[in-house]
């Protein structure tokens, strides 16, 4: 998984950047399939904001977390991927059967010849 840490108006510490990579790490344990995931930490006055984007198959899944704590704001944004990426796969579970046996019915259908007699 590739992961970028972007920080804007404040100069990341390297404890900060420590948690945000162990969070984003984490998450692999809900999906393993994550192409990369892109974290931006923003301060403006006494709001700090952390937005996550996780790039899945198909999909791009989006959390973001504002408090006045910069590493709550990373879980905050965690936890909500978490759930979209507990979902993404439970809605793949459920396609992939119907995936699955529509390919069963093309391999078992029975092949015919140009003239439309069974081979």
């Amino acid at each position: 998984m590739q992961k970028m840490i972007t920080a804007r108006h404040f100069d990341l510490t390297e404890e900060m950047r420590q948690h945000a990579d162990a969070e984003i790490e984490g998450l692999t344990r809900y999906f393993e399939n994550i192409i990369s995931a892109e974290l931006v930490l923003d301060t403006e006055r006494h709001r700090r904001k952390a937005e996550l984007k996780v790039k899945v198959y198909r999909d791009v899944l989006t959390g973001t977390g504002e408090t006045d704590d910069m590493y709550n704001s990373i879980t905050v944004a965690v936890d909500k991927v978490k759930g979209r990426l507990k979902r993404y796969k439970g809605k793949l579970k459920e396609r992939r059967p119907e995936e699955i046996s529509e390919t069963i019915d093309e391999l078992t259908r029975p092949e015919t010849d140009v003239d439309g007699v069974d081979v």
